[in-house]
């Protein structure tokens, strides 16, 4: 059965990438979007199509014959799935985050590259933990129950721009950016880990690893994942990296201002210059760490966060607006950047591992 891909970005390019290297013999006709709009014509050599030109090129017969894989977030799958079946592409089905991953677990596996976790033999040692999930007074509330790790701890982000505080962890605490949250997202979430965890720990609550996740996404780990950890010499956990076409300069192109972009590179030559020749080399190769997603010991987390968070106040000083006169997540999406170089930059001095990023819907 021939096959077709809804979507054309990083979950529909790493799904043809998967099956293109699990299973050369599957043909795959092309990708599928709703409008063309900001989308390629043409992405790894196929036609990037919308879905009704591509659906009149067909007979009946021939929509019975074709299989379309939807890959895109989760959240827009029903739509998707009722505008196949109102033109008969009824033979459908949703790559859903978690077979994603399972997809993506296979293909690393083979290729001996961004490993998964799941690869590596389960230990005897239960790793201490503690993730924090960013929450926002603005989140739409879940379909769906989810019994989630008792390692996981919601904190409430932006709790500083609120009226009132909520229960629980909050942002506002201790050391804080809090009120930079229209910036850096959910990035004061992990700086309030920083500072308010990893440098402040006492008593007999100690954790070998603290992360970040958000109310929609969390990595995906499972109990003997977390036995993994410790007796690997895990250093890092992150989400199985997106795919872009051509490279990744492709999602600063689309989610971050050419401004914006020449003040980051700016202050990274002025910081770092010794790193300028491999940081564009790591810009132009074509995966990419999305998110802002990361689980990591504690003493790699820290070192992580002692390296960002001086290159992010800088550009909030620099950039044009300043940061004090904007409110539009350019710092959270230059941070996926900065994750992306650091952690790729820093994959042979690190044991760095990878899992699925499950949608909570």
């Amino acid at each position: 059965m021939e096959l077709a891909i809804y979507g054309a970005q990083g979950l529909a390019l790493g799904a043809y990438q998967a099956i293109s290297d699990l299973l050369p013999s599957r043909v795959i006709k092309c990708f599928l979007v709703t409008e063309q709009g900001i989308n390629a014509k043409t992405l790894l050599g196929l036609p990037v199509l919308e879905l009704k030109n591509f659906a009149q090129t067909l007979s009946d017969k021939e929509k019975t014959e074709i299989e379309i894989l939807i890959a895109t977030p989760e959240d827009v799958m029903p739509e998707i799935e009722k505008c196949l079946d109102e033109i008969g592409l009824c033979c459908h089905v949703r790559l859903t985050s978690l077979r994603w991953a399972e997809l993506m677990g296979y293909h690393t596996v083979k290729n001996k590259k961004f490993m998964p976790l799941s690869a590596f033999p389960i230990g005897y040692h239960r790793a201490k933990l503690c993730v924090f999930m960013a929450k926002s007074c603005k989140d739409k509330p879940l379909s769906n129950k989810y019994e989630l790790s008792e390692w996981i701890k919601p904190i409430q982000v932006g709790t500083a721009l609120l009226s009132q505080s909520a229960s629980g962890f909050s942002d506002n605490s201790g050391d804080h950016i809090s009120y930079k949250n229209g910036n850096y997202s959910e990035l004061t979430a992990l700086y309030w880990i920083w500072k308010n965890c990893i440098n402040r720990e006492a008593g007999e609550e100690k954790q070998e690893y603290y992360g970040l996740c958000h109310y929609r996404r969390i990595l995906n780990l499972s109990d003997d994942d977390v036995l993994r950890l410790t007796d690997n010499d895990v250093d890092v956990v992150l989400p199985f990296p997106m795919l872009y076409e051509p490279n990744i300069e492709e999602h600063h192109k689309r989610y971050v201002k050419d401004e914006d972009w020449r003040t980051l590179i700016e202050i990274l030559e002025r910081l770092y210059p010794e790193n300028m020749s491999m940081f564009t080399d790591i810009m132009l190769q074509p995966y990419f760490y999305n998110y802002n997603i990361i689980i990591a010991r504690k003493e790699v987390l820290n070192d992580y966060c002692r390296w960002l968070f001086p290159i992010l106040e800088n550009l909030e000083e620099l950039s044009t607006p300043k940061g004090t006169d904007r409110n539009d997540r350019y710092i959270g999406y230059i941070g996926e950047t900065l994750s992306t170089f650091y952690f790729m930059s820093n994959k042979n001095k690190l044991n760095i591992v990878h899992t699925g990023c499950r949608f909570l819907s």
